[in-house]
């Protein structure tokens, strides 16, 4: 096992963790996630498909690419020039911004179903507000669910009445330390493409549901009928159906995915990559279910400054004005592709998924864990953040592609080596990475 001395970012985390409880404010950017004791942790700039770290080493971005908020690439200049353009007329007054307005109509526009819209400033908050102003408007408590939803009481509390509700929706291992025992039997789960759970849902809990809330897509795309049920299913129950787009928003079209899907839906909600980077969040959806927010209380100081409305404003123009899904699916495309042929060739076993921008892979057999850890190793020392997934950006070049793809072509070959040897442990030089939640001391 070869050592290597840690850098700028690795040292820096040790004081982080004995002040940040976890180390990190998002689970999804904790460096034993990736490579324990050997990701770059911070950075010091980043633009395009590029980051440098504390070091000043240089590395493509092929993960999660800012967690699927940057999908025009980081700091994009258009978006950059806007935000900066904002800063410069105040980013907060007594008055508020008339840019949520315009960005309002920008929404109905692209979902001509919708009618109202709230804004917020991150994915876990405008879903609590969704839920929140669903149960008003039907003056019902139980939510039936499927996917990841964030971090607030009403999401987890699906672990109060059975500790591994969560387990294929969110992380394994969470406990709902905090969330109000009260809370217990609100929340139902359903897997996705299960539309027979659902059902039992319904004939047990139907006149008591609120509302489905679900990811219209994320690891797959729906079966034939499934959403169509699902959308029937809410209409006959007087129930709502709220689409989750924060994720899966502005990725397969200019808005929401389940436009590729032909469904509409009561509430969808965006966040993420509508803002570029820039803390942005709609809760969009008609007048019948949003006027009930006048009925309960959604109010937050900074859900009126300025920056986000004209980032997202930007960031939806040139999303539209450039095409941009139509090149995150062929990135996607080339990616699955590369990893397929990759593993072909170097008889290395992978499952490879997602839909084509959010595209990941694992590797097959019980050192799974292992060998992505050795990947992401490998990887890293070729000047590439890598793990099994891949968020495409409109700043991902063919040339971007082209490296990474033979790079990981190499790469493959030696996890096979290793994996046929039966000890892949040894050639890491720190811990495998953690694969659930796990605590930090």
């Amino acid at each position: 096992m070869k050592t290597t001395a840690a850098g700028r970012g690795q040292k820096l985390y040790a004081q982080a963790r004995k002040l940040i409880p976890g180390g990190t404010q998002l689970l999804s950017k904790r460096p034993e996630m990736f490579l324990p004791e050997e990701w770059p942790v911070y950075y010091s700039r980043a633009r395009g498909a590029e980051t440098w770290d504390l070091d000043g080493k240089r590395y493509v971005d092929m993960s999660h690419f800012g967690v699927g908020a940057c999908v025009l690439g980081f700091a994009d200049p258009d978006v950059d020039a806007a935000v900066v353009a904002a800063i410069g007329a105040g980013t907060m007054s007594t008055l508020n911004c008339p840019e949520e307005v315009e960005l309002a109509e920008l929404l109905i526009e692209l979902h001509p179903w919708a009618e109202m819209v709230r804004f917020a400033r991150g994915g876990g908050e405008a879903m609590a507000m969704a839920v929140r102003i669903v149960r008003a408007a039907t003056g019902r408590d139980k939510v039936a669910f499927c996917g990841y939803h964030g971090w607030h009481d009403w999401y987890l509390a699906a672990n109060l009445a059975e500790n591994h509700a969560l387990d294929g929706h969110l992380l394994s291992g969470l406990e709902p330390a905090g969330v109000p025992r009260g809370l217990t039997g609100t929340m139902l789960p359903f897997h996705y493409n299960s539309i027979g759970e659902l059902r039992k849902i319904v004939s047990e809990h139907g006149r008591d549901l609120a509302a489905v809330v679900m990811e219209p897509a994320r690891d797959e795309g729906p079966a034939p009928g499934f959403l169509e049920e699902i959308r029937e299913i809410t209409r006959r129950l007087g129930a709502t159906l709220v689409f989750d787009e924060v994720t899966s928003g502005w990725r397969m079209n200019t808005g929401g995915i389940h436009r590729t899907y032909g469904v509409d839906t009561d509430v969808a909600v965006f966040a993420k990559a509508m803002g570029n980077g820039y803390p942005m969040a709609a809760v969009i959806g008609k007048r019948s279910v949003m006027e009930a927010s006048q009925r309960t209380f959604i109010s937050s100081t900074s859900w009126t400054e300025k920056i986000g409305p004209v980032a997202a404003i930007a960031t939806i123009r040139k999303h539209r004005d450039r095409k941009v899904p139509e090149h995150l699916v062929v990135v996607g495309d080339r990616i699955q592709r590369g990893w397929r042929a990759a593993a072909a060739s170097a008889g290395l076993g992978i499952a490879v998924g997602g839909i084509l921008p959010l595209s990941h892979f694992t590797a097959e057999g019980k050192e799974s864990a292992a060998l992505m850890t050795l990947f992401t190793q490998e990887m890293l020392d070729r000047g590439f953040l890598a793990s099994g997934q891949v968020y495409a950006s409109y700043a991902h070049e063919p040339q971007h592609i082209d490296a990474y793809l033979g790079a990981v072509s190499v790469v493959f070959e030696k996890l096979a080596r290793v994996a046929a040897d039966g000890d892949v442990s040894r050639n890491l030089r720190g811990p495998v990475k953690h694969s659930g939640f796990q605590r930090l001391t």
